[in-house]
C-alpha cells in the first residue's frame, strides 16, 4: 500500500486518535489536542477543533496533507452516542471543508 499524498506529492503526515477509554467530550479533545500536538491555549471545545482541522497551519508537519486515522470509536459511540454524533459531524465537516486543497484532511475509521 503507498503512502497517502497530498496533491502536491509530499506523503502526508498519519496521526492516529486512538479513542481507547475515552468516556466524555473532555477526554475527546484532551486525546485530539495531544495527537495533533495543538497548542496549550487550544479552547477544547466543538468549535476549536473544527477550526483546528481546517487550518493546515495547526497539523503536525504543517503545509501536508493529513490523514487522521480513528480507533476505538466504536466503544466511544456506545459510552456517549451524542458526542460520537457531534465528533462524527466535525470531522466530516472539516474534510470537507479542506477537500481539494492543497493540504486536504481525510479521517479514516479504523474497525478493530
Amino acid at each position: 500500500m503507498s503512502e497517502p499524498r497530498a496533491p502536491q506529492g509530499q506523503a502526508a503526515a498519519v496521526r492516529f486518535l486512538d479513542l481507547d477509554g475515552v468516556a466524555d467530550k473532555a477526554a475527546f479533545m484532551e486525546r485530539c489536542a495531544t495527537v495533533l500536538g495543538l497548542p496549550d491555549w487550544f479552547g477544547r471545545n466543538w468549535d476549536a477543533l473544527a477550526d483546528a482541522l481546517a487550518d493546515p497551519g495547526q497539523w503536525p508537519d504543517s503545509g501536508r496533507g493529513l490523514v487522521l486515522v480513528v480507533t476505538g470509536w466504536q466503544a466511544f459511540e456506545t459510552r456517549g452516542p451524542g458526542q460520537w454524533a457531534t465528533a462524527r459531524d466535525v470531522l466530516t465537516e472539516a474534510v470537507r471543508r479542506r477537500r481539494g486543497s492543497e493540504a486536504p484532511l481525510t479521517v479514516a475509521l479504523g474497525l478493530v
